[in-house]
């Protein structure tokens, strides 16, 4: 199935355009990233798997209100607890987060502190849902383990393209998975958002799907570079995007609809993991065009400007 035919965007035009998208977007969320690392000592607000404490899942039988909740933990001596609204209105539920203890004995007494605190100070009956308890020293280690599998996982890529390619291809396609998942994260700092141990794993997951969509355009570019030889590589380069342009939006576009559903329909547990989804797919797809081929015609035109044009490696023809 092919939804454009007979495409010819001049991508490459655009690039100054796209450069600024992607300024505005990485320089805001490196803004409000610092703004957080000031007020809270993190770049992004960070859940319970990495900073440490414990929170409490909490359903009423009648619509809670917040800012007695918060009165009756600071009655009972909790100081510090983040109250927030949890799920949809209807469900009746809140959940209270305790900041980071200083010991395990501590982070275990932490949901009968609440439950103490609801029953002694706030009328409204109330089930506890779900308790969640991370020690500091296992947060830390959480968050240090979570950086390293973003880091080997686009070292591992570049050595890939590396070989499978040159080593400009791999540069390229790592710089867009960087641009991605900056992006990305400033998106979380900018709406406020925690990122948790799954929201890792949806990022680890945009890596991937991020760079198997440059790979297609790139092995694109590969093969038009063999089949025209005197063209130049930015006309080699935007016929390539323009080709490829059916498939990326049809896969894209599927993709992006079904994690939309999810981040609408699948409730509050999975609004984090299924937001940076959403914005992971747009970005992701968009600097395959927007970012990684575009890299290629700089380097190339760098390297003429110092008398050592290199012409990038075209695909081997097929063995009969």
């Amino acid at each position: 199935m092919e939804l454009f035919r007979g495409v010819n965007v001049d991508w490459l035009r655009l690039k100054w355009y796209f450069l600024a998208f992607s300024m505005i977007f990485s320089v805001a969320g490196l803004i409000s990233m610092g703004m957080h690392m000031r007020a809270i000592g993190s770049p992004v607000p960070l859940g319970v798997d990495f900073r440490g404490g414990t929170q409490v899942q909490v359903q009423f039988t009648q619509a809670p209100d917040t800012n007695k909740i918060r009165q009756a933990t600071e009655a009972a001596g909790i100081s510090g607890a983040s109250i927030q609204n949890y799920d949809e209105a209807s469900q009746n539920e809140v959940l209270i987060s305790l900041p980071e203890q200083h010991d395990e004995t501590s982070l275990d007494r932490g949901r009968q502190q609440i439950v103490d605190a609801l029953q002694a100070h706030y009328g409204n009956p109330f089930t506890v849902r779900n308790v969640q308890v991370v020690g500091p020293t296992v947060g830390k280690q959480l968050e240090k383990q979570a950086l390293l599998a973003t880091l080997y996982s686009m070292l591992g890529m570049l050595v890939y393209l590396w070989f499978r390619f040159q080593l400009i291809y791999g540069v390229a396609a790592v710089v867009a998975c960087f641009h991605d998942t900056l992006i990305t994260v400033g998106a979380f700092a900018l709406t406020n958002r925690e990122i948790s141990l799954t929201v890792i794993a949806a990022i680890l997951t945009l890596v991937g799907y991020s760079m198997n969509d440059t790979i297609v355009v790139f092995d694109r570019i590969r093969e038009n570079l063999r089949l025209s030889r005197r063209e130049s590589l930015p006309d080699v380069v935007n016929r390539s995007i323009n080709q490829t342009l059916s498939r990326t939006v049809l896969t894209s576009g599927l993709t992006f609809l079904t994690v939309l559903s999810l981040y609408v329909f699948g409730g509050e547990v999975l609004r984090n993991f299924s937001f940076a989804l959403v914005v992971g797919i747009l970005i992701g797809t968009y600097s395959s065009i927007a970012v990684a081929a575009p890299m290629l015609v700089a380097w190339q035109q760098w390297r003429a400007s110092r008398g050592k044009a290199v012409v990038l490696p075209a695909a081997k023809r097929a063995r009969a």
